[in-house]
């Protein structure tokens, strides 16, 4: 388990550089990552290469006993080569081309930029093949942020008419599989389909679907390109990408199958803030919401199936949210447990130093403008010493007994005709990964086409686009004696975004001994009721945005609407099948209403819990160890085994790992016996 940071050395006279490596390994730091952003001191003018400054820094932080990741510099092509060929530059959806001035303005599928890109990054591999102290590579950075996957260029057009003749027999098909008979839509040809650029009204869901897929598979394709000439130069790389959090325009598990290992950037005051609904508590604005990073931590985990690096780890108070409130006290270190927690092989901690110039002058570092030590130093330092102590055995591989089913199709499609403005795909799905956090259990993030036989829990939120093949599988996984929970939306569509000729739950209907009769959607303020009935256990719990009327086959009622049109029709049901149990819920279920169907599920699966944590605090069991983790500034006394990684009294925003099952650990709130997990 490594400790590490990102560092600019092009940013700090060279007479620093010595002192900046020293001090990194002094605190315990292991690997630094450079040169993602440099592109123009690496080719100041075309031709004129010059590796002299990036070798020295190499050097240094290599003396000083720290490994080095390398980064393609083309986050951020030079102002020289955007004036040379403007032709690499993206175009927004009215074709107005992206000017040079901050990063990413590049085009994926412009002919002149992918040549530009082989040759710089061939250069770069070719020149650092053999320095032993780079043991790997990122390739570009943050892939579409500022919403830059979709680009609507004429290449992209191009691009885009290439990329449907390769999908589609012919140009009939297309339109008979989109549907194109609406709206006089019909197309004559691969060429004369058009990017989604503005419209008076929407524009077709396939089409929409479509160009997500496209634009992704760009982006996937240009991954490929670099990874493809990293690994010419010195397979003994590994070769990286870092990833966002909650981010939706890009496939990550396409682009991960290229990949030898999956990073992340993870920010956890300002997600609360800019990619999550509601307004966060002070809590959340001094540490973040765990469930929020968590999700992103098991996803990059799942997309490779190994252990994965947190490449960029909030430092301190950030730049670039609505606020910026400075962290809790301890919560950089809490951040750095939480993704070993999860799965992490390690942190890197971005920057070493705040920036004085440029656009991120006010993202603070581990350091000071000034080279003094800001407050994440000492959280890193010292998390940097805790993890150092720990075990292999310790930090071995997680073990998830449920699997969470997410696939971009179903977000994409969903997202472009979601049929309720507060209908989110992502949020959605987090509701029930919040209920499975809430009992200490571990999961997978997984595409639904991974094999399931390992999993003694499945739950998949919203199967939206589901077809035979998954349906097959799902079956096959409950006959053998799994369990399963389905959420609402599921198996509407066809892949091309059309509605089955079937009610829903389309092919998942005899899997789920059921068909969805009527939908209906409401502002995200209306809070919807049923009453659940399970044996002796009736209860009244609420739920939101969106709510099914289901029509029972083989499957029996579980609640049912309590709510005017619809009352007394099953909103949630549940189907045996063979050696399992399948439960069906049709709407978006309230935290109680999700904790109760999640707990039921990992009862029959015999999968051990906690009981509900309180709110802000996770466990995670990892190898030899648990940890408990506590995003809330109450104090809890942690109970069970032994202590190898801080005390059992966590205070704010603090983290311990205990060596004790999971089943046997309890946390208490110091300040109310009586709430417990």
């Amino acid at each position: 388990m490594t400790i590490g940071v990102c560092y600019f050395p092009e940013h700090w006279p060279r007479e620093r550089w010595a002192t900046d490596a020293a001090q990194m390994a002094a605190a315990g730091i292991d690997v630094v990552r450079l040169a993602e952003f440099s592109w123009a001191v690496l080719e100041p003018e075309r031709g004129a290469l010059d590796f002299e400054w990036l070798d020295e820094a190499v050097a240094t932080l290599a003396e000083a006993g720290l490994d080095v990741v390398l980064c393609t510099p083309t986050a951020t092509p030079p102002k020289w080569l955007v004036d040379e060929r403007p032709e690499i530059r993206q175009a927004a959806p009215d074709g107005t081309p992206r000017a040079f001035g901050s990063r990413r303005h590049y085009c994926f599928n412009s002919p002149a930029y992918r040549e530009e890109t082989r040759r710089v990054v061939s250069r770069m591999a070719d020149h650092y093949a053999d320095q032993p102290s780079v043991v790997g590579w990122q390739t570009d950075n943050e892939f579409g942020v500022h919403e830059t996957i979709r680009c609507y260029c004429d290449d992209c057009a191009d691009a885009f008419s290439a990329w449907l003749r390769d999908r589609y027999d012919s140009v009939d098909h297309l339109n008979e599989a989109w549907g194109t008979t609406f709206w006089s839509q019909r197309y004559p040809s691969f060429e004369a389909v058009d990017p989604p650029r503005p419209t008076p009204a929407e524009h077709h869901p396939s089409l929409r679907l479509e160009y997500a897929r496209f634009a992704s598979e760009s982006a996937v394709d240009y991954n490929r390109l670099h990874v493809e000439l990293l690994r010419e130069a010195n397979d003994e790389w590994f070769v990286a990408h870092n990833f966002m959090g909650d981010f939706e325009p890009l496939d990550a598990h396409a682009v991960s199958d290229d990949l030898d290992l999956v990073t992340w950037d993870s920010y956890p005051t300002g997600f609360v803030q800019d990619r999550r609904r509601g307004t966060p508590t002070m809590d959340e604005l001094r540490a973040g919401d765990p469930d929020q990073v968590g999700l992103n931590h098991d996803l990059y985990r799942g997309t490779n199936d190994a252990p994965f690096w947190v490449m960029e780890q909030q430092p301190g108070d950030v730049n670039w949210p609505p606020t910026c409130p400075q962290p809790g006290e301890g919560a950089m270190r809490l951040w750095a447990h939480h993704a070993v927690a999860h799965g992490a092989a390690s942190v890197l901690y971005f920057r070493w130093r705040r920036c004085r110039q440029g656009q991120e002058q006010y993202h603070a570092g581990l350091r000071k403008q000034d080279g003094s030590p800001d407050r994440g130093y000492t959280d890193a330092v010292r998390a940097a010493a805790e993890l150092a102590d720990l075990s292999e055995d310790d930090l071995s591989h997680v073990d998830a007994p449920v699997a969470l089913l997410h696939d971009y199709d179903d977000w994409w499609a969903l997202s472009a005709q979601p049929h309720a403005p507060s209908f989110s795909y992502w949020e959605h799905l987090r509701t029930y990964y919040r209920a499975l956090r809430e009992r200490g259990v571990q999961v997978d993030v997984v595409h639904p086409e991974t094999a399931l036989d390992g999993y003694d829990a499945v739950v998949a939120p919203s199967l939206h686009l589901a077809d035979e093949e998954v349906a097959d599988d799902l079956t096959a996984f409950v006959e053998g004696g799994g369990e399963l929970l389905v959420g609402a939306r599921s198996g509407v569509k066809d892949p091309y975004n059309q509605l089955h000729a079937t009610l829903a739950p389309g092919p998942l209907a005899s899997l789920t001994g059921l068909r969805v009769d009527q939908h209906e959607s409401f502002p995200e303020r209306v809070e919807r009721a049923v009453t659940f009935a399970d044996g002796t256990d009736e209860r009244t719990l609420s739920w939101r945005v969106w709510g099914e009327w289901l029509d029972l086959a083989a499957a029996v009622p579980l609640a049912t609407h309590s709510d005017d049109l619809a009352e007394g029709k099953p909103a949630v049901a549940r189907n045996d099948v063979g050696a399992g149990t399948v439960v069906y819920c049709g709407v978006w279920p309230g935290a109680d209403l999700a904790a109760t169907l999640v707990d039921r599920v990992l009862a029959r699966a015999g999968v051990a819990t906690t009981r509900r944590l309180p709110a802000g605090v996770r466990v995670n069991r990892r190898g030899d160890l648990t940890w408990v983790t506590n995003f809330s500034s109450r104090s809890h006394r942690v109970s069970g085994g032994e202590a190898v990684v801080g005390r059992r009294t966590l205070g704010a925003f603090d983290a311990c790992a205990v060596r004790t099952p999971l089943g046997e650990l309890e946390v208490e709130v110091e300040a109310d016996g009586d709430e417990r997990a």
